[in-house]
């Protein structure tokens, strides 16, 4: 399986951003834990985070010549980002969302998300162990 991780904004902050609600992990220490629990013999992984919505959905697009998989973090780009909804649904590249925390038991304005009706799942609230469920969930899926 080729996988593209997606992060949005403000995701490089985590580690001394609200660590309250997402813990003193930095980014980078999730991706390498990440990469620690799949075989990536196995599978081509690439991790990227990005805060500008335009060099998210060009990596999307470059998904259809290069990976045959999503899993992308959205950030708050989640609840409004129709131009990230509509190159999901463009490439039909089997997608999964992923959230660190429960967008559900947040905020008001973070209940909705724009992405989650083209992607072929959705997983929130599990902290890190979220990508890896994403991970697992296309590995079943593909």
């Amino acid at each position: 399986m080729k996988v593209q991780i997606i992060n949005g904004p403000n995701l490089n902050l985590l580690g001394s951003r609200e660590t309250n609600i997402y813990g003193t992990e930095t980014l980078t220490d999730i991706e390498n834990w990440f990469f620690e629990n799949i075989d990536s013999k196995e599978h081509e992984v690439n991790w990227f985070q990005s805060n500008h919505e335009g060099e998210i959905i060009d990596k999307i697009h470059l998904c259809i010549e290069k990976y045959n998989s999503v899993i992308i973090n959205p950030g708050a780009y989640t609840h409004y980002s129709y131009a990230i909804r509509d190159a999901i649904a463009s490439t039909k590249i089997p997608t999964v969302e992923v959230h660190l925390t429960d967008i559900y038991k947040r905020e008001k304005f973070r209940e909705k998300s724009v992405i989650k009706e083209v992607c072929i799942s959705q997983v929130i609230g599990k902290g890190k162990r979220g990508y890896l469920e994403a991970f697992n969930l296309l590995v079943d899926y593909l």
